[in-house]
């Protein structure tokens, strides 16, 4: 299988004067594949951000090479065709809202791309009903909810009908309730085929991803699935990152009753796993 996104040996610096540069991302090497849900995790400053803008082009190396198929990022001629080929929704959804209206909104970015009236009629509204947000389509983004408000920038992308969407910290501004709704939109997605990218700083949200890359000083340091990730709790607190509060809680029960699975990271596997118990009244 041929993957979507290849970075070769990419390093980057941001350039403060004529004099001095700030070394963020160093000879990092990595593939992503058609179909995967990745998660990007690393405390604030380690270089996740930066990287994430290198995956279609809004940033370019200084050295090495990023690929979106057999294109390079380097090449500007190549930069609209990147970007449909891989999305970005960014961390404040309404610096992508540029319409007064959602449906309006959603069909900006096909309008500017000459997509035929009838067939972006078809992509929005097909958009709209993956987000769950077809029931909104007439109101303004600006009366909607900060969750609500990101589901429309997802639609927004989705209807461009990208290989790849990047969601660049995209649940950080939102409240529990706002981030849970933006989580199902990625996962249903996913599972419709979609590849996904979230860069995050929440361990519940990387816990729903399969694979996790960790940065940590611009550098790749642990990369893999998510169980076998959050198993190696002393490195991830060396880098000043957590496990999920549910692999925490299930610890802490496991202590006490040795039988509990302590290897849980997600939500609903908790969830299971103390229903299973108190079935046959141990808790």
């Amino acid at each position: 299988m041929e993957p979507i996104i290849t970075l070769e040996n990419v390093s980057f610096s941001y350039k403060i004067n004529e004099k001095t540069t700030v070394p963020v991302l160093k000879n990092i090497s990595f593939s992503i594949f058609p179909g995967e849900y990745v998660a990007i995790i690393g405390h604030n400053g380690s270089g996740k951000s930066t990287l994430s803008k290198h995956l279609n082009g809004i940033l370019m190396p200084d050295n090495g090479d990023v690929w979106v198929h057999d294109l390079n990022t380097k090449d500007a001629k190549k930069k609209r065709e990147i970007r449909k080929s891989v999305g970005t929704v960014f961390q404040h959804p309404d610096n992508q809202i540029v319409a007064t209206i959602v449906e309006e909104d959603i069909a900006f970015g096909l309008e500017n791309i000459g997509v035929p009236r009838e067939e972006m009629k078809k992509r929005v509204d097909e958009a709209l009903n993956v987000v769950k947000m077809s029931q909104f389509r007439h109101r303004p983004p600006h009366h909607l909810s900060g969750g609500q408000k990101q589901r429309v920038a997802i639609a927004g992308v989705l209807a461009m009908q990208p290989d790849c969407i990047v969601f660049d910290e995209a649940t950080s501004m939102l409240d529990s309730f706002g981030r849970k709704e933006v989580l199902q939109v990625m996962r249903k997605m996913n599972n419709m085929g979609m590849t996904i990218i979230t860069v995050t700083h929440h361990m519940s949200e990387a816990a729903e991803a399969d694979r996790i890359i960790v940065v940590e000083g611009g550098q790749i340091v642990m990369d893999g699935p998510p169980r076998e990730i959050f198993k190696h709790k002393q490195k991830l607190e060396d880098l000043q990152l957590e496990v999920p509060s549910v692999s925490q809680m299930a610890e802490g029960i496991h202590s006490q009753f040795s039988d509990f699975s302590s290897e849980l990271i997600q939500e609903d596997e908790f969830i299971d796993e103390v229903d299973k118990f108190a079935k046959v009244g141990v808790i």
